[in-house]
């Protein structure tokens, strides 16, 4: 399946894509996709089949404002070998806050007093589905609703003058996320996925979630053991070499940029940079 948020005008709707259209769930307009999530597995696959309102005109928005955003940071090998750093013995986890969220098409914004140096990260997102609290790794897979496309946003100047990760990570706008959540049945290995980035129409990434460090179910019970991840919650697993903050001469996103990031199996999200 593929869900997500469409919108028509000002209101979003909880719904499932079909052949590129969206169709509204049974349940009441406004109503988010988190609280889908929370309600059971069980309950998601019924009211995604039942789904029988079309909803014309529909754009997809963000697929699920979750409660909490945890990402890992330096988890895969070809990013480690651009930045010239050692392997973390165990996951590097930095929180973004909800509040930087946004859909596609809708533009990331660079507060010039604030940064100068922008940078894109695609990754593969993991949507929780089941809570998770000292899962195992095939409990922590098992609890997954699905995967989505993910942009870390990141103020590098921000991020490495602080001396850690969240100011730099989480300003508004700087967590782009979309177009839908696909369930784990519609895709392949989660392992061997390949994901792009583009700037511009060129190709700035280009490698395979086969190079994460650590994989998805080990990500996900590492952070189950510390704390629960709630249904609707969103785990970003990293992002592969191609950062413009380890090219030579450094790049970064500026106004007039169109930023692209992909998954394969889940899709494209592309955002303007203003």
């Amino acid at each position: 399946m593929r869900l997500g948020t469409a919108r028509v005008g000002e209101t979003r709707f909880a719904a499932v894509q079909r052949d590129e259209l969206w169709y509204a769930l049974d349940v009441p307009p406004g109503t988010s996709m988190r609280a889908v999530l929370a309600e059971g597995p069980d309950e998601m696959r019924r009211l995604s089949g039942s789904a029988a309102r079309p909803l014309p005109g529909a754009v997809p928005d963000a697929p699920v404002r979750p409660g909490k955003i945890v990402a890992i940071g330096l988890n895969y090998l070809d990013h480690i070998r651009e930045a010239g750093m050692d392997k973390p013995a165990r996951p590097l986890m930095f929180a973004k806050f909800p509040s930087s969220v946004i859909g596609p098409g809708e533009p990331i914004v660079i507060d010039g007093d604030l940064t100068e140096r922008v940078d894109w990260e695609v990754e593969l997102a993991a949507v929780i589905g089941t809570p998770l609290r000292q899962a195992s790794p095939r409990e922590a897979l098992a609890g997954v609703a699905g995967y989505t496309v993910a942009n870390d946003v990141s103020a590098r100047d921000l991020q490495f003058a602080d001396g850690q990760w969240t100011r730099g990570k989480s300003l508004d706008t700087f967590c782009p996320l979309g177009p839908a959540i696909v369930t784990p049945d519609e895709l392949d290995d989660p392992q061997s996925l390949r994901l792009w980035t583009t700037v511009n129409g060129e190709t700035v990434q280009d490698s395979s979630t086969a190079e994460m460090l650590f994989g998805i179910a080990d990500l996900l019970a590492y952070c189950s053991r510390a704390f629960t991840l709630d249904p609707g919650d969103v785990v970003l697993t990293g992002t592969p070499w191609g950062c413009g903050e380890f090219m030579d001469p450094r790049r970064s996103l500026n106004p007039g940029d169109t930023v692209e990031v992909g998954v394969e199996g889940i899709g494209t999200l592309a955002n303007p940079v203003v």
